[in-house]
């Protein structure tokens, strides 16, 4: 499908400014001359309105959005081992499905197109993630020791490949199915039909026959994989080192939490006699596509460590605060060359999955905390949010408005008291909107809410299985 966007102020690599947006297929093909040939079958008009990157949420637990204000104003160790984990053990695979579906209503609502997630019941997720039509890099969150490991692993990549449909590893995924607005499980939101029918495993265009009969294909890449190795405190050394062959081997990246809190610190001092940095490093785990979460408690030789082995680095600003685990040293690892990406954590640490709020704070804190008005931009900010989440994700096609890139964009409304004046869109990003201003939102040049109403996700649906699934818990 060829989509326009015409006459919109666009957040461009090189600043702000009012241009037409042409899409072909889902990438754009320009943002100056019309293209050769090209005939708008839709066309989205720009007056009023701002054209951003769709947001990158590079580090979250989706379907913990069923746990959200369950569990606040507690300790961390309390949060997560007394509240959090018992709730876990109830969950089932259902449960995970409409938690994502929660997650994305409320991500695609604030401009989120993209986001890397660690969590269970990887089918389940994966279906809502297709369903909804949003982008993911999914990884089964995985722990324990050597003993175990093998048969973790194995799990975790009998999913990626069936998920991939061709044994690689890392897969091409997006479809619609079940819980789409359609119900149908194999129709998508533009009405075609994505199964192959026999509910076969195809190279590159893979159908993944569901439990109700219907089918669900992932063939437009907006599901892939990583392996997830939890933590240092969870995982043990030799779980360590067999994840990272594993990852080595296969060529999939890694996603894990580190240095999150001062108890980790202690624990694997204790254990180990280093710092969980130094652990990872010396067992393989730290390579140039790994993701580490949070990286709140760093010695300045680990921060040198991150910036040699190339590790995409996701701060999680509101998170850590919230669970009162610090700030971590942001402006140090920028100083020494480390990648930075944002992410907002789960629903259960942060309340919310509004990347709009982590970047203000982003922002605010490091100014604050570095008596230093300078310290993260609005522009540096929003980078990190978009373009630099993307990379993370392992994505150079993403996080920009440019010509070769995919059209994961969100369409922001000015005409709200906030966004007025507007004399710095960048800035007014950063520390003016809230993501309500959102108002129309596409992943791949598919168009999924529109004019504030979602096309892909029934909301009313998902409203009701949730509150479901918290009155069984008993929350």
């Amino acid at each position: 499908m060829n989509l326009l966007i015409r006459d919109i102020l666009a957040v461009l690599p090189g600043g702000a400014e009012v241009c037409s947006v042409y899409i072909c297929d889902g990438v754009i093909a320009s943002t100056s001359t019309v293209p050769k040939g090209f005939k708008a079958d839709k066309i989205i008009f720009g007056n009023g309105k701002m054209l951003i990157p769709g947001l990158v949420n590079a580090h979250t637990h989706a379907a913990m959005s069923i746990f959200r204000s369950c569990a606040d104003d507690l300790l961390f160790n309390e949060w997560l081992f007394g509240k959090i984990q018992p709730m876990e053990d109830l969950l089932c695979g259902d449960d995970c499905y409409w938690g994502i579906m929660l997650a994305a209503l409320e991500m695609l609502r604030t401009g989120t197109t993209s986001f890397i997630d660690m969590y269970y019941f990887t089918d389940e997720s994966a279906r809502a993630i297709l369903e909804s039509g949003i982008r993911c890099v999914f990884s089964r969150g995985i722990a324990g020791d050597a003993d175990v490991v093998e048969s973790k692993l194995r799990t975790a990549i009998d999913e990626i490949d069936r998920w991939s449909g061709n044994g690689s590893g890392v897969a091409s995924a997006d479809g619609s199915g079940s819980a789409g607005t359609n119900g149908s499980g194999s129709v998508g939101a533009d009405g075609s039909n994505y199964s192959t029918g026999d509910g076969s495993i195809a190279s590159g265009n893979s159908s993944i026959a569901l439990g109700d009969g219907s089918n669900i294909a992932n063939d437009k890449g907006r599901l892939t994989f990583m392996l997830g190795p939890h933590a240092p405190y969870t995982c043990d050394e030799g779980f360590q080192r067999e994840v990272a062959a594993e990852a080595a081997r296969r060529g999939i990246p890694i996603n894990t939490h580190l240095a999150e809190s001062l108890a980790e610190i202690d624990t694997i001092k204790e254990r180990y006699g280093c710092t969980p940095i130094e652990l990872v490093d010396r067992n393989g785990l730290l390579t140039e596509t790994t993701v580490a979460a949070h990286c709140v408690h760093l010695s300045d030789s680990d921060i040198r460590l991150l910036a040699e082995r190339g590790v995409n680095v996701v701060t999680n600003p509101v998170s850590n605060l919230k669970l009162a685990n610090g700030i971590a040293p942001v402006m140090k690892m920028r100083e020494a060359g480390v990648k930075l990406a944002l992410g907002t954590d789960s629903a259960a640490s942060n309340n919310s999955l509004n990347m709009f709020r982590d970047l203000a704070m982003l922002a605010l804190i490091h100014k604050g905390a570095n008596h230093d008005a300078l310290a993260i931009t609005a522009r540096e900010g929003f980078e990190m949010a978009t373009v630099h989440g993307a990379r993370a994700m392992g994505h150079d096609d993403l996080g920009e408005i440019r010509q070769g890139a995919i059209a994961d964009l969100a369409v922001i409304d000015l005409d709200r008291p906030n966004m007025q004046p507007l004399n710095d869109p960048v800035a007014a990003l950063a520390y003016s909107a809230n993501g309500s201003e959102v108002e129309t939102v596409m992943v791949g040049g598919d168009v999924l809410m529109e004019n504030g109403e979602f096309l892909t996700i029934d909301k009313d649906r998902v409203y009701h299985e949730i509150s479901a699934i918290c009155k069984r818990l008993g929350m």
